[in-house]
């Protein structure tokens, strides 16, 4: 027997009690009045994030220029946007760690958490973790309640993944306090979002 089976066998033997699992079926999701009005205040408190609302007559380009005034190198392949370096067309992931911000796509956004799931609909997806700053350009009809309705969608449009096998949930910037409880920003990923909402 292998020291893997011991350990597992060992487990099962010192189980005092257990449970039924709960039904989930009687739990109902959240589902709001105004999910786009609650997914901005969600946004911005809970999340962290900063959101900008895009008039028609706006530029993207200029937006983020806007919000971040000393970006030096800009990351994208969304047209509307001056980018110095490109995900698409990067020889290796790791140039995209020299990018002040990166401009990405958002596909619906929840209003429960204010995450925004981002397909992968470029080459290197190191562009959604490796920028400092990330801004998310998001389509304000495209807002689900609840992460029940988000799972749902996702499920039923196997697109996301036909060219590529990935996609995420991003919901504000990366941060921990899991080091000497001291709140840490861009820990993991990037250490500001804005979401531009249009």
């Amino acid at each position: 027997m292998s020291s893997r089976d011991n350990i597992l066998n060992a487990l099962r033997n010192n189980v005092c009690e257990t449970y039924e699992k709960p039904d989930l079926t009687q739990i109902k999701p959240v589902v709001f009045d105004n999910p786009l009005e609650h997914f901005k205040l969600k946004a911005t408190t809970t999340a962290g994030a900063k959101l900008i609302e895009m008039d028609t007559d706006e530029n993207l380009d200029d937006i983020v220029r806007r919000a971040y005034p000393d970006a030096k190198i800009i990351a994208s392949n969304l047209q509307g946007v001056t980018a110095q370096l490109n995900p698409d067309t990067v020889n290796e992931a790791q140039e995209l760690a020299a990018a002040d911000v990166g401009v990405i796509q958002g596909d619906f956004g929840v209003a429960e958490n204010a995450c925004v799931w981002i397909p992968q609909t470029m080459k290197e997806k190191a562009i959604c973790f490796a920028s400092e700053f990330l801004v998310i350009l998001l389509d304000k009809k495209n807002i689900v309640n609840n992460m029940h309705e988000a799972y749902e969608r996702v499920e039923a449009s196997k697109d996301y993944f036909q060219q590529y096998k990935f996609g995420t949930f991003i919901s504000g910037p990366s941060k921990t306090a899991d080091i000497e409880s001291a709140l840490v920003y861009g820990a993991q990923a990037a250490r500001g979002v804005t979401i531009v909402l249009v």
